[in-house]
């Protein structure tokens, strides 16, 4: 097919992000809708969570609540990123690290390892509360990073859907005119 997206990222040397064959199991797969509905659910944790360990910071009061918001974002953490690894086995064959993703499964690892650094410390009683929100807010940046990779797929992969519906109208276009 001429003009194809596959075509044009072949050129390039680049894998197109997902193959026809991978985009209809995205499609089809429950899993894509489980991390459509969990991200924004994450997402608004995230945002209130941020918010009550700012407030802590600020002003030393609701020191439970920042504390345990953190633990609860850490969970949908983990929940997001078991099923997403089954969400990446079921499109790509393997749980993690396949290359259209690679590298924001290897950011998501550095945000799993923050969070869970802040459980332990936590957890074990090991970190005082500077250290248990250093890492909290250390955690949270990576995660507005990871969170913005993801962004950046998504978007990729519309546009990259774009031109070959494009191709496919225009490849129609003569034999719809030549009917008429």
């Amino acid at each position: 097919m001429v003009g194809s997206v596959s075509d044009a990222a072949s050129a390039n040397g680049q894998r197109p992000l997902y193959t026809p064959e991978e985009r209809v199991r995205r499609d089809t797969s429950k899993w894509t809708l489980v991390q459509g509905l969990l991200a924004p659910i994450q997402f608004l944790i995230f945002g209130v969570s941020l918010y009550l360990v700012i407030d802590y910071l600020n002003t030393g009061s609701n020191y439970q609540w920042a504390v345990w918001s953190v633990v609860v974002k850490t969970l949908a953490l983990y929940t997001i990123m078991i099923t997403g690894a089954i969400w990446e086995k079921v499109v790509f064959g393997q749980y993690l690290f396949h290359e259209s993703f690679f590298w924001e499964d290897v950011f998501s690892m550095l945000v799993i390892v923050l969070h869970s650094l802040y459980l332990f410390g936590l957890f074990t009683g090991i970190a005082d509360e500077g250290v248990l929100f250093a890492t909290a807010l250390a955690a949270y940046v990576a995660y507005v990073i990871n969170a913005a990779q993801f962004v950046w797929k998504l978007r990729q992969a519309r546009l990259s859907s774009q031109p070959a519906k494009l191709a496919a109208e225009s490849a129609d276009a003569p034999m719809l005119q030549a009917a008429a």
